[in-house]
């Protein structure tokens, strides 16, 4: 246990390390580098660029007060994040070509939440559903409809 801990650890300061260590963004064209850019809508992204798209570890602040926090590739989320939306609704999970993908856990400020397996957005595959007022649906769905289970 404790060796897990000690390489759990060793890999989180590893990665915050590469962003530090990567040169800030300077002139036309942002490659391998750390930076901010604000869009004329006020939408922010603070991160790691490569050939002039995000490109790593970054944030997403919009006006509207939506947040992403996590990986992308080649401008699109892609790998782990968190997006927190401005009504208090929550993802974390993972991201493929900008959507939900994977594993995840979505959120909704009711109480509602689902946790399984996305698919380009949408529930695919194994998942459970748990509501507020009590019920759960757990099984298969596909393109978010639940299809098989209990």
């Amino acid at each position: 246990m404790k060796n897990l801990l000690t390489i759990v650890v060793l890999y989180i300061l590893l990665t915050i390390s590469q962003a530090w260590s990567l040169p800030p963004c300077e002139g036309n064209v942002w490659n391998n580098c750390y930076g901010t850019w604000t869009y004329d809508s006020g939408d922010k992204y603070v991160g790691e660029w490569k050939d002039d798209k995000f490109h790593g570890q970054g944030t997403y602040t919009y006006t509207n007060g939506n947040k992403y926090v996590g990986e992308y590739k080649d401008g699109k989320r892609n790998g782990q994040g968190t997006e927190t939306y401005h009504n208090g609704s929550k993802y974390v999970g993972e991201y493929k070509d900008g959507k939900y993908n994977g594993q995840g856990t979505y959120n909704w400020t009711n109480d509602d939440k689902y946790v399984g397996d996305f698919k380009d957005g949408k529930y695919n595959g194994q998942g459970t559903a748990t509501y507020a007022d009590g019920r759960v649906w757990q099984g298969q769905w596909k393109n978010s409809y639940f299809v098989s289970g209990k």
